[in-house]
């Protein structure tokens, strides 16, 4: 968890920078790392990809009811950042655009938003399961 709430720390200085690529990139590894603490904090191996939204939905039972009624969003959150991740590395190859002609304010807003909202949900679980 502390590695993610850097990645959220980071992102939202990148955004303040107008990095938006950048802000989208760190979000995306702060959701990708607050879910895979989440299934450690419950036992379970995770796989070595950046999107774990199958395998938290897959084992959902394991989470209490009040962390099972996030799992959608959860999942979503990851899916819609895990997209966005190589466009913010790359852009958009086939058309020539650079990441800072495809990601734009309103997507490093929404995946800050997702970030911090994903970020907080797994701070409240890990927290419950170590006391």
């Amino acid at each position: 968890m502390k590695q993610a709430e850097a990645r959220l720390s980071d992102a939202k200085d990148a955004y303040q920078e107008d990095n938006y690529p950048y802000a989208v990139r760190l979000s995306q590894e702060c959701v990708e790392l607050s879910l895979k603490a989440v299934l450690k904090a419950v036992g379970i191996e995770y796989p070595k990809v950046h999107d774990v939204s199958d395998v938290l939905l897959s084992v959902g039972q394991r989470f209490p009811e009040w962390f099972q009624q996030e799992l959608t969003y959860l999942s979503e959150s990851s899916k819609i950042l895990v997209k966005k991740r190589e466009v913010s590395f790359y852009g958009g190859e086939e058309a020539f655009l650079s990441p800072d002609e495809v990601i734009g304010e309103e997507d490093a807003r929404d995946a800050i938003g997702r970030a911090g909202k994903a970020f907080a949900i797994c701070r409240k679980l890990v927290e419950e399961l170590e006391d």
